[in-house]
């Protein structure tokens, strides 16, 4: 299976069946994410327990990558530690924007590597990327950023 298959069909999956689709209740972090050009709107919940994420959700309305993204991230970032989740948003900051990224750096992280498929779709992008930036504010303080 080549690499735009794998992207379009983990995309699909995970727009079809999105992970982690639910509130988590208090105490959590929260962050709302909003990208006005496609109308992607989430809110980002993370529950952080001596340095760890125990738990992360989303809930929110976009199109199919910004929802499979969203739906990816929450699987990964379970269990990590708040410095791997930021590392983790920079890698894949530079993986989704083009910046960054050998082959070894798609093999290490796994599932997600079906979302560098945005980068010859420019446009979207941002909607992969929206709910990496609203997990980064939701750990490092909370409110809402906007992507344009």
């Amino acid at each position: 299976m080549n690499l735009k298959d794998l992207y379009r069909d983990v995309i699909v999956d995970h727009n079809r069946s999105p992970r982690n689709f639910r509130e988590i209740e208090p105490p959590r972090r929260v962050a709302d994410g909003h990208n006005p050009l496609c109308g992607d709107k989430l809110r980002v919940y993370l529950r952080v327990v001596d340095d760890r994420i125990e738990d992360v959700s989303f809930e929110g309305s976009g199109c199919a990558i910004s929802v499979a993204s969203a739906s990816l991230m929450t699987e990964t970032l379970k269990g990590k530690s708040e410095a791997e989740a930021i590392e983790l948003f920079e890698r894949m900051h530079g993986l989704l924007t083009g910046t960054e990224g050998s082959q070894d750096d798609l093999q290490s992280i796994g599932k997600l590597a079906a979302l560098t498929g945005v980068r010859d779709y420019p446009t979207r992008v941002k909607c992969a990327s929206l709910c990496w930036h609203t997990m980064k504010t939701a750990l490092t303080g909370g409110g809402m950023i906007t992507t344009e």
